[in-house]
C-alpha cells in the first residue's frame, strides 16, 4: 500500500469517528491557509537552501552543509509525533531509509517539539535517521513554512489530549506546513514538496525516483 493511500485510509476512519462539526471546522482552517498564499512563500526548487545547526534526539548538532559534503540531502519538515499523519509518513521513510542511503543521499526530519517528545516520536516508529529539534520553528520559518494554528482548532487539540505548549516548550501555537525537501549536494532544492493540507505528504518512491536522477 502506498502512503498516499495508507494516508487517506487513516483519515477516512478518522472522518468517520468525529463529530461532523469539528471535521467542519478542521477543513476551514485548511482552506484558510490555502488561501492564504503561505505556500507561495515556501522555500521552492531551484533555490538555496539556508543552512541550519539543530540538535538531534542524543544533543549532537547536525549542520545542513556538512551533510551536503557526502551527498545530497532529504529534509522531512513534520508537525510532530502527536499528529498521527506524521507517523504514518514517518514509518514510510523509515521502510524506504535502505533505498535513500543507497542512492548515496542522508535523511533527515526536523520538527518543533522539545527533543525529549522527539525521542518518543523515535521509539515509537523505531526510527534509525536523525529527528531533529527546531526551537520556535526558526529553520522551517527560513523555509517558509510556518503558520499560527487558528484560535478556532486550539479547543479542539486539546480534546484530543494534544499539547502543544507542552511539546513545543511555549505558547506560539506555531506549525510547519509538512513539507519535504530534496536539496543536491550543491546546496539547490531538486525537488520540493509543500502542502497546506497535513493528510497529504511526499510518496517515498517519488523521493527515490528523483535521487536516481542527481
Amino acid at each position: 500500500m502506498s502512503l498516499r493511500e495508507e494516508l487517506e485510509q487513516f483519515n477516512s476512519g478518522f472522518i468517520a469517528q468525529v463529530a461532523e462539526d469539528v471535521v467542519s471546522t478542521m477543513n476551514s482552517a485548511v482552506q484558510t491557509l490555502a488561501s492564504s498564499g503561505l505556500v507561495d512563500l515556501a522555500l521552492k526548487e531551484g533555490q538555496h537552501a539556508p543552512d541550519f545547526d539543530l540538535p538531534e534526539i542524543g544533543g549532537e548538532r547536525i549542520r545542513l552543509s556538512e551533510l551536503l559534503n557526502a551527498g545530497p540531502v532529504v529534509i522531512t519538515f513534520y508537525r510532530g509525533g502527536w499528529c498521527p499523519y506524521c507517523n504514518l509518513e514517518m514509518q514510510a521513510l523509515q521502510s524506504a531509509l535502505p533505498e535513500i542511503e543507497a542512492a548515496g543521499t542522508c535523511l533527515i526530519a526536523i520538527a518543533p517539539e522539545l527533543p525529549k517528545f522527539a525521542s518518543q516520536t523515535r521509539d515509537k516508529g523505531n526510527l534509525t535517521f536523525p529527528l531533529l529539534s527546531d526551537s520556535n520553528n526558526e529553520t522551517a520559518r527560513r523555509y517558509g513554512l510556518v503558520f499560527t494554528l487558528p484560535e478556532s482548532l486550539r479547543p479542539i487539540y486539546d480534546g484530543f489530549g494534544i499539547d502543544l505548549p507542552a511539546s513545543h516548550g511555549n505558547s506560539d501555537f506555531e506549525l510547519p506546513m509538512p513539507a519535504t525537501y530534496i536539496v543536491a549536494s550543491d546546496g539547490t532544492v531538486a525537488h520540493a514538496f509543500v502542502d497546506v493540507d497535513y493528510t497529504k505528504r511526499m510518496e517515498p518512491s517519488e523521493i527515490i525516483n528523483i535521487l536516481k536522477t542527481l
